[in-house]
């Protein structure tokens, strides 16, 4: 007997849990790559100027933009791993957040506009971002880091999905 994907039954690891996909690396490395170079200059101007105007104890300065980028650095990762989406039947669902976890449920029929965005920076890392308005702007959601060629097909599908579902309103 032959069955649908797991994605066409809804049957992933646990039946009637939804398959989950998580977002590339190259948004976490973009984002890492943007820490990096902002607290670096920042650690430059806060541990060379003083260091030479002010002598050099004031050199020290610069241990505290270091702190802040390790911290960012660990947080960025965290905050990368709790991304992710899954495309149901009827609606499609994004979770994020580490301390508060936050999901939103976008029912395809209630999508008005699918946007794929992607800024000078996103494009330079080969990222698009997908935007969901709806009629309800509580609801309007953001998949951000995604490949273009996902974007793309996302954007397509959920735009296939939300005619189908809103002419039947």
């Amino acid at each position: 007997m032959e069955t649908g994907s797991p994605r066409e039954t809804g049957t992933g690891p646990v039946r009637g849990q939804p398959e989950w996909t998580g977002l590339p690396p190259g948004l976490l490395r973009m984002r890492r790559l943007l820490l990096v170079v902002w607290l670096g200059l920042l650690t430059l101007a806060a541990g060379v100027l003083p260091g030479l105007f002010a002598g050099p104890a004031w050199a020290l300065c610069a241990l505290v933009p270091l702190a802040v980028a390790a911290w960012g650095w660990v947080l960025l990762g965290r905050n990368w791993r709790s991304w992710r989406y899954a495309e149901r039947a009827d609606d499609l669902l994004i979770s994020r957040g580490v301390l508060w976890r936050e999901e939103t449920v976008v029912p395809y029929g209630r999508m008005q506009l699918v946007e794929v965005t992607s800024g000078p920076v996103e494009r330079h890392f080969g990222l698009a971002s997908v935007q969901l308005h709806t009629a309800a702007a509580a609801t309007d959601a953001t998949i951000p880091g995604l490949d273009p060629t996902e974007a793309e097909r996302l954007r397509d599908r959920l735009t296939e999905l939300g005619e189908a579902r809103s002419a039947g309103l």
